[in-house]
């Protein structure tokens, strides 16, 4: 059964919006990382457990919106490895919001080379949905780093044994953002195939 351009084209949309609300789901939630406290000692640390987003963090049923603004912090009483996490940081919030936005116009010039049945356009689009997807994976990957120092950090200053009931984990806003860069690729693939497919139908015409 032979695939027709519009299907390329329609499934490529498909992803494209996915991806789209699958991040800006991700950005404005936080559940991007989890921290539990062990059961066995919920007496004693019952409004320990948090979790957190990009800007804010839930702790003990609380938010705390501008706790972890990496922009208004005051770097002149900072240590080296505390500054480096507060540079990863601004970058993650930098990267992340940039590619929702870029996925917006990637949207609109998808469209417009849709209709034009372009190739030319159609690969361009591909193109830039393959910088988008690039910015939310440095994004999402520059965010484990920055939560395994953080982990590594605060064993530092607590010790081992204040970690040990302590369960930390990657919560499903954090899964949002790998899964829109896993559409955002699909989507570039779709139009790349779909531009071959424009090429092939323009060219067809000429062999004839």
């Amino acid at each position: 059964m032979k695939v027709s351009f519009g299907a390329f084209v329609i499934a490529a949309g498909i992803c494209g919006i996915l991806s789209f609300a699958f991040l800006a789901t991700s950005l404005g939630t936080d559940y991007w990382y989890i921290i539990e406290m062990n059961p066995m000692n919920v007496s004693d640390f019952e409004n320990m457990s948090s979790h957190s987003g990009l800007w804010s963090i839930n702790e003990g049923g609380k938010m705390h919106t501008g706790s972890i603004d990496s922009f208004t912090v005051d770097y002149s009483g900072v240590s080296d490895t505390e500054l480096r996490m507060l540079n990863m940081h601004s970058a993650i919030v930098v990267m992340l919001p940039l590619s929702l936005v870029l996925l917006l116009f990637g949207g609109i010039c998808g469209l417009v080379s849709s209709l034009a049945r372009s190739p030319i356009l159609l690969t361009g689009t591909a193109s830039y949905f393959f910088i988008c997807s690039l910015l939310t994976m440095c994004g999402a990957s520059l965010y484990i780093i920055y939560s395994n120092q953080a982990l590594a950090e605060t064993e530092r200053l607590v010790g081992q044994e204040g970690l040990a009931y302590i369960h930390t984990s990657f919560g499903w806003s954090f899964g949002l953002a790998w899964l829109s860069y896993g559409l955002e690729v699909l989507t570039g693939v779709l139009l790349i195939t779909a531009a071959q497919m424009a090429k092939l139908q323009h060219t067809s015409p000429i062999m004839a």
